[in-house]
């Protein structure tokens, strides 16, 4: 279970610690490759995004479909994974909009909610260099290997998203069997690049069906 704190103060003990900042959304709809949208609106308002190794923008949850335009998915949430000491700043806005494309987009005031360790964690998507399971499964190996983290890596789907006009590569990735150290860690650290566009951040999940 993720643990929730109030919007008002960040606790001592997270130090220097990697939190998730959850905002409630308010919108119709947005365009269904939003990533670089979001990841431009947001840094507008927060440059320093740009200098944090470890900052992160989770993916939206959009309603399946085919159309450039997507429905948002109910109760649907915006979570930032920032440091705590970053978390604070965050915490004291109460609500921002953004307009990204055609569409508006309302924040409401955020909360916190600190990362639990969870012997099972799923990334939505994980960059990749190609197209090719093989080299990103042993891409993938190789960092965690770096980062000391175990666990078994199942590969998902591929996709695509649009950076700076070409076509990224990224594939889902499911780690099970993680310990609590190295299952908190992986999601300190997450894996690959262009966290702010949603890439590499684990989330606890409770089934490999996602994948």
């Amino acid at each position: 279970m993720m643990h929730t704190l109030a919007a008002t103060a960040i606790p001592p003990s997270l130090g220097e610690a990697v939190v998730d900042v959850v905002f409630a959304l308010q919108a119709r709809s947005l365009p269904r490759d939003h990533a670089q949208a979001l990841q431009q609106a947001l840094c507008a308002h927060w440059p320093w995004l740009l200098t944090e190794p470890l900052a992160g923008i989770h993916p939206i949850k959009l309603v399946h479909g085919l159309g450039e335009s997507a429905l948002l998915s109910q109760r649907v949430r915006l979570l930032l994974r920032v440091s705590a000491a970053r978390a604070a700043e965050i915490l004291a806005l109460p609500g921002l909009s953004l307009q990204i494309g055609g569409d508006a987009l309302r924040l409401d005031a955020p909360h916190l909610r600190e990362l639990s360790p969870h012997a099972t964690l799923y990334a939505y998507r994980v960059a990749a260099d190609s197209a090719d399971e093989v080299a990103f499964m042993a891409a993938v190996g190789a960092e965690l290997v770096e980062l000391g983290v175990g666990g078994l890596p199942v590969c998902g789907l591929h996709h695509h998203i649009q950076v700076a006009g070409r076509l990224q590569d990224t594939f889902s990735l499911m780690l099970h069997q993680l310990s609590p150290q190295d299952s908190h860690r992986l999601q300190q650290h997450g894996l690959g690049s262009l966290r702010l566009l949603g890439c590499g951040l684990f989330v606890p999940h409770k089934s490999t069906a996602a994948v």
